[in-house]
């Protein structure tokens, strides 16, 4: 039983270049009787604050990450609850440091403000926290017409599951339990605490379409009532 991918780490291996013997001093210059090496910019030294447009990894290197990630986690776990249940904590990681960020990068605006509803904060994830992770928005979210304290964030086309292919035996298996972490973890730091699960739910069109489940603590609802 194992997940398969189309990554290996040989398709992604970068060809090495070492410097030839007479270029050895090619990176450093001398000024003054110094010697500086040139410096190159890394994500450490990019401001938080800054405003992000377009994809800042390749798709390739995301998907080749993401499939290691469960491989490994495949290797470390008895049955497809506890892998689901080993991605969902590892997505509830990057939750809380992707609602850190995007809210530190929000509060730079000059119309920011903390959510304190429902649907905004659910809003504030499908559009914003999605677009920070996976370039492009949840494509809907909708309430429960059977229960009040249901609601849907929606992804016709996951970026987990496009490279994934689950085999039979492992039944409903969904990579998405990471999404429904990472949603999770948004909600509890932004006070909404809720059990989060993925579900596929394909149509014609769209093979891989997941449904993030949100189902809201009781405590959210009474203060919803509240402030109605």
């Amino acid at each position: 039983m194992s997940v398969t991918t189309p990554f290996t780490a040989a398709s992604l291996a970068l060809g090495s270049s070492s410097p030839r013997p007479g270029n050895l001093n090619a990176s450093t210059s001398t000024l003054s009787g110094s010697t500086s090496r040139s410096k190159r910019s890394g994500i450490y030294d990019r401001s938080v604050y800054r405003k992000v447009t377009g994809a800042e990894t390749s798709e390739a290197a995301y998907a080749f990450l993401f499939s290691e990630m469960v491989s490994y986690a495949q290797k470390r776990v008895k049955g497809v609850t506890d892998l689901e249940r080993k991605l969902n904590e590892n997505g509830y990681r990057v939750g809380q440091r992707a609602l850190e960020l995007v809210t530190v990068r929000a509060a730079a605006g000059q119309h920011h403000r903390r959510e304190t509803r429902v649907v905004n904060v659910l809003q504030f994830i499908q559009t914003q926290i999605w677009k920070a992770l996976f370039n492009k928005p949840a494509d809907d979210l909708q309430k429960s017409s059977e229960n009040e304290d249901e609601y849907m964030i929606i992804d016709n086309n996951p970026l987990v599951s496009k490279y994934i292919s689950v085999p039979k035996d492992m039944g409903e298996f969904s990579c998405a339990s990471f999404m429904a972490g990472i949603v999770e973890a948004a909600l509890d730091g932004s006070q909404f605490p809720a059990r989060v699960t993925a579900h596929t739910v394909p149509l014609p069109q769209f093979s891989q379409r997941t449904v993030i489940l949100v189902k809201l603590d009781p405590l959210v609802l009474e203060r919803e009532g509240i402030l109605k």
